[in-house]
């Protein structure tokens, strides 16, 4: 898989690719493996939705994670399917997948990308606060400074009542 997967990177890479052209790449390489690969269908879903088609990412994410993927690739399929569901309008569905893979573990290596997402998913769902809230605590940890402060903070204002 060493192979194929650096064929797929080398097409992500590649600033030259208009989005029809990776959607393309990405299908080709895809087809080299059976029709139920979990990565396969992950990499045709990414294509898709970094061009915009949502409605044709959605069922490719669904079926990759149903398969079943290495946890890297799970996570990142979890967070583009909540982050793709939400374009579609289904914010809380997002929100529910969000919330889940940020409360996982806080310490993993794409926390901080689920923290991201599931706070665009708060606001999209009318908790701005609770996303501001989430976003600094994210943050908070990579201050030079002043980390203790705005993560006290940050739990103040998802706290406050408005």
């Amino acid at each position: 898989m060493s192979d194929w997967q650096d064929r797929v990177d080398a097409v992500w890479a590649d600033d030259t690719l208009d989005p029809v052209e990776v959607i393309t790449r990405i299908d080709a390489l895809a087809g080299e493996r059976s029709a139920d690969d979990a990565v396969a269908l992950f990499e045709r879903a990414g294509a898709r939705d970094s061009a915009g088609l949502e409605q044709e990412a959605e069922p490719l994410y669904r079926r990759a994670l149903e398969l079943g993927l290495d946890e890297e690739r799970r996570t990142r399929a979890t967070i583009q399917l909540a982050s793709t569901i939400r374009n579609l309008g289904k914010t809380d569905e997002a929100l529910v997948m969000l919330r889940a893979e940020y409360e996982r573990e806080p310490r993993a290596a794409l926390h901080d990308a689920a923290a991201a997402f599931y706070a665009l998913a708060l606001v999209s769902s009318g908790a701005p606060e609770r996303a501001a809230s989430i976003a600094l605590q994210a943050l908070a940890p990579h201050l030079p400074r002043y980390t203790r402060s705005v993560t006290g903070y940050a739990r103040e204002i998802a706290e406050e009542p408005r």
